[in-house]
């Protein structure tokens, strides 16, 4: 444990608490705190003026990160007919209808990382509503996991494609990468998200938009970044 905590102490160093870091700073600072011996996963968290309480202030959607997230998703698709052959041809790892919907039932089985449904079979996933909902893995149309067009929809997934949504505490998370990909590329992602989001803003929504921005690796401390800048 010691020397977790001395470890930490020194990349907490990098950091001034106080200051908010350009995006090409807060890169370069943020994969100088992933010191771990793994990958580390570099994580966005985004505070938005906005009241989730309200419908018409939610934030929901998806964004294709231009260099994937790093992390091999595993795809469920719900469907019949000539659309099991188009979801298996695409590369979804588990394609079919009610027999899985009562495996999930019945056997608690969740060994995947998104579900993408066709319009025809949420009547049937309704039925798993109150198991997929609190783990946020339930189909919905803002993200383009609710269609009849399951190849474009898994190859999305495959390349990277990431879903955000805003959670009580009016704060969106999500991955932009690895520390692997370095400076240059987790930029790129990190400019592909905060676009969707920026664009992402409800009308109802009043007053400052982007609370704050902060970057993070797995073990790291969070690095500030002057949300205004990103806003202008």
């Amino acid at each position: 444990m010691a020397k977790k905590g001395k470890r930490y102490e020194e990349v907490l160093g990098l950091v001034d608490r106080h200051n908010l870091y350009s995006v090409d700073e807060a890169m370069e600072i943020v994969l100088q705190t992933a010191k771990a011996k793994f990958d580390e996963t570099i994580d966005l968290s985004v505070r938005l003026g906005v009241d989730p309480r309200h419908a018409d202030q939610q934030v929901r959607g998806a964004v294709v990160l231009p260099h994937g997230t790093g992390r091999t998703r595993r795809v469920l698709v719900i469907a019949k007919g000539e659309k099991i052959t188009e979801a298996e041809n695409a590369g979804a790892d588990f394609v079919g209808g009610d027999e899985l919907v009562a495996k999930i039932q019945t056997e608690g089985w969740l060994e995947f990382d998104v579900v993408v449904a066709t319009p025809d079979m949420m009547g049937v996933v309704g039925r798993i509503g109150r198991v997929l909902g609190p783990k946020g893995l339930m189909p919905n149309p803002k993200s383009g996991t609710v269609t009849f067009d399951v190849a474009k929809a898994v190859d999305e997934i495959k390349a990277g494609k990431v879903e955000y949504r805003v959670d009580k505490a009016s704060i969106v998370h999500a991955p932009i990468g690895k520390a692997s990909f370095g400076e240059e590329k987790l930029k790129d992602n990190f400019l592909a998200m905060m676009d969707a989001l920026i664009k992402a803003k409800p009308v109802a929504a009043k007053g400052r938009y982007l609370k704050s921005v902060t970057v993070a690796s797995t073990m790291g401390p969070g690095v500030k970044i002057n949300a205004q800048k990103l806003m202008d």
